[in-house]
């Protein structure tokens, strides 16, 4: 079938839902909800069987559910109605939610339901869960709905019963320092956490906050900021203490906590962690080290899973030492929702919105990112695996094909391309460790398409060494196990031995430091060159701005010389 998914952006669940129908055999192009006219525009060129909407923040307009049928994704249990339907779940702690496929009508989620899946809801930030479990639930209920479309016998009904919930708003939110205990702040936090934050202050200042995490054994008086470490400030409640990880300040944009409020934090007292191991209680700890056997595990937590210059040098030193421990195997957990993502886009802005100068920030910041990859690549003690269980996309597939196997979760997203950013060449050696996984063709086709990978399409194509099945709990424990068989293989010193030889001879052929700089070449340019791409995409991306129009690459309705089949 042709399938058109309307939506507000390209956003993850969106990616997946148009690769796993993609698999399936079905045509599919996209469309932005920029204005009514623009979709009834996009639905007369592309014609199609059915119209999806994974993620929108308006109603359908008539004119358009009307003629076509439409399929809005509610982040819902059938009979729930509303904008706010997850914030409320979270907020009230409940232990179950769901989503809900249906038809768009006059009445907003009031349609008959085509098909609709529940799951457990996990004391999380409400992104985490979007990006986990709605979206897995999503996934599962849009196969069945168009299936029960294509087979034209299927009758949807309506939900029994359907309760309106409004619009969470801030007064909703609101935290009482002087009342609230640590779980009541954290659950409110989550509640809004990727959008739109916590309307609240620090150090007298408004400012909205996101990326809570508890703390177990500082304490001090509610309120208060008594700690910093690394990017988060760490406020104290009525029986314990939050480390508050990101914030946005009044007319500015989200940032890591501690550069937000540089000069106010300036005296705020340093609790840092002795070393790279994982501490036993509870703590905000954005890298961590944990061994088992011959098998070492870094795990790396970065918000959004962008990655600053510091953060970069950081992680390289963990890796550094590491690499020195008596292991045979070491794997690369990155974080909970996302692998890595690349450089950081918001602090790289910040850096104008400062007095400096963002194009210095990127130079400073693909280069640790870079200095990260040539120390993964040059690993000489043990095998290297890059367990991807969240999405990952940019500098961050790259960073993983560093290491020597890549085993990805087979719900992740990935997206090894920079172009989406002002024509941003990229860098991360993609140019030695691309090609010679898929073939140069098939890379220069990767880098000008765009597209999103599953992870069974990236291991189809040899980007990937194995995919595997499960949640990140589940997906965690299979890496844990089949590290462990590989540590204890024994013929791993000639693996070992031939891992070095071939990087031996490769570094003859062309080294290491060639590649780079040629990359470097092109990045230059797109910081500093006369093209402003990158900074504009940079900007807009940053401040969130509303889509003008549909990326031709996504809308295929929008191709020049396109006709209908």
């Amino acid at each position: 079938m042709r399938i058109l998914l309307l939506t507000h952006a390209f956003n993850s669940l969106t990616q997946r839902l148009g690769a796993e129908l993609r698999q399936r055999g079905h045509m599919i192009s996209v469309e932005f909800d920029i204005s009514d006219s623009v979709t009834e525009e996009a639905a007369a060129l592309f014609a199609p069987d059915l119209i999806v909407a994974p993620y929108l923040r308006r109603a359908i307009a008539e004119s358009v559910w009307s003629h076509y049928l439409c399929l809005i994704v509610h982040p819902g249990e059938a009979g729930d109605r509303g904008p706010s339907a997850l914030d409320w779940a979270i907020d009230k702690g409940l232990p179950e939610w769901g989503v809900t496929v249906l038809q768009a009508e006059a009445a907003m989620d009031a349609g008959p339901v085509w098909a609709s899946a529940n799951f457990c809801l996990r004391a999380a930030k409400k992104a985490s869960v979007y990006r986990h479990e709605v979206t897995q639930a999503a996934t599962v209920a849009v196969l069945q709905a168009v299936e029960r479309f294509a087979s034209g016998s299927f009758v949807p009904q309506r939900a029994i019963s359907s309760q309106w919930q409004p619009l969470m708003k801030q007064a909703d939110r609101a935290i009482d320092w002087q009342l609230d205990d640590t779980a009541t702040v954290l659950r409110k936090i989550n509640a809004a956490d990727g959008f739109p934050g916590v309307a609240d202050s620090l150090f007298g200042q408004p400012c909205h906050l996101f990326d809570a995490c508890v703390e177990a054994t500082l304490r001090g008086t509610p309120g208060e900021v008594i700690a910093q470490r690394e990017t988060a400030l760490l406020r104290a409640t009525v029986d314990g203490a939050v480390w508050i990880g990101h914030v946005k300040r009044a007319r500015s944009i989200k940032l890591p906590a501690t550069l937000a409020f540089a000069g106010e934090s300036a005296s705020v007292p340093y609790a840092p962690l002795l070393d790279w191991w994982r501490v036993p209680s509870a703590t905000w700890q954005d890298i961590f080290y944990e061994e088992s056997g011959a098998v070492g595990f870094l795990h790396f937590e970065f918000y959004n899973g962008a990655m600053a210059t510091q953060q970069c040098e950081r992680l390289r030193a963990a890796l550094a030492w590491a690499k020195l421990r008596p292991t045979h195997v070491l794997v690369l957990m990155g974080g909970q929702d996302f692998w890595s993502n690349g450089i950081h886009l918001n602090v790289i802005e910040a850096a104008s919105l400062a007095g400096g100068s963002a194009a210095d920030e990127s130079w400073r910041n693909i280069n640790a990112m870079n200095d990260l990859a040539l120390e993964l690549i040059t690993t000489e003690r043990q095998i290297t695996v890059a367990a991807v269980g969240g999405n990952t996309g940019a500098g961050g597939c790259f960073l993983a094909r560093a290491t020597d196997l890549v085993w990805v979760r087979d719900a992740a997203m990935l997206n090894p391309h920079y172009k989406n950013m002002g024509n941003l060449y990229g860098s991360e050696y993609w140019t030695y460790l691309l090609p010679r996984r898929v073939g140069q063709e098939a890379a220069q086709a990767i880098m000008h398409n765009r597209q999103p990978l599953t992870a069974q399409r990236a291991l189809e194509i040899g980007f990937i060494d194995a995919c595997l099945a499960g949640d990140v709990p589940a997906f965690r424990a299979e890496v844990t196990r089949q590290a462990t068989e590989l540590a204890s293989e024994p013929d791993l010193t000639l693996r070992l031995a031939a891992k070095n030889g071939a990087r031996l001879r490769d570094e003859t052929i062309k080294p290491l430091a060639t590649y780079r700089a040629e990359e470097m070449t092109h990045m230059h340019r797109n910081f500093y060159g006369f093209d402003p791409s990158y900074h504009v995409a940079r900007h807009h991306f940053v401040y969130k701005s509303l889509a003008s129009w549909t990326p031709r690459h996504l809308a295929i309705h929008r191709e020049l010389g396109w006709k209908l089949p």
